[in-house]
């Protein structure tokens, strides 16, 4: 009696257990994506053709130490050698007025008007220290550069030819893909010996101009 009531038992688990597993499969709950909704942006890239030669004129102002300030003109070429550093050539014309001794005194000029004539070439190496972007018009990005550079030269004034160092510091603006706008203030400094003295003089150049990218 017992053995039949253990065969009973016994089928009874058997056929519990399969329909038991059989359920756990068709209740188990299925996998779900997720949606994150992001809407894509458009993106255009900037059009920046690959150009490693610049040049362009330039105007401003030119302090001559013991003159006056006076309008400068000019032209300069670079040669950008990688993305960080560039080369520039530079020439640009000014002229010296009075100086302070000729207009306290009143008396006749010290120098002739074709003397006065201030002009002056040089060879630079420029860094880009800050290169980045800004931002106009909205979302609108522009490249630019806040460069340092330094270089050496010659200064023709007063009838004579002086060694010339300058340093400055400029900042670049790329309008588009081959125009720039661009901002330098430099030191021209060289060793006068004009009023009987040699003494180091500080010309300051205040410009601004546009240059093409070819």
């Amino acid at each position: 009696m017992e053995n039949w009531h253990k065969c009973v038992l016994l089928i009874a688990a058997l056929g519990v257990i399969p329909c038991s597993y059989g359920q756990d499969e068709d209740q188990a709950p299925p996998m779900q994506v997720i949606d994150p909704g992001i809407e894509r942006r458009e993106i255009n890239p900037p059009a920046i053709d690959i150009d490693d030669f610049e040049i362009g004129l330039y105007v401003g102002l030119f302090a001559i130490q013991d003159f006056d300030t006076d309008w400068v003109v000019g032209v300069r070429s670079a040669w950008h050698v990688t993305e960080d550093f560039f080369f520039e050539a530079n020439y640009g014309t000014s002229q010296g007025d009075l100086t302070s001794y000729e207009k306290l005194s009143g008396g006749a000029p010290l120098f002739d008007d074709n003397d006065r004539d201030y002009s002056f070439y040089d060879l630079n190496l420029g860094w880009n220290a800050m290169p980045g972007e800004i931002f106009l018009f909205g979302d609108r990005a522009f490249k630019s550069d806040l460069y340092l550079i330094a270089g050496a030269g010659n200064t023709d004034f007063l009838g004579d030819n002086w060694f010339t160092v300058n340093l400055g510091v400029g900042f670049r603006l790329l309008l588009n893909d081959w125009i720039s706008w661009r901002l330098d203030v430099r030191d021209h400094i060289f060793d006068r010996d004009t009023f009987g003295d040699d003494e180091t003089t500080h010309n300051v150049e205040l410009s601004t101009g546009f240059t093409a990218f070819f």
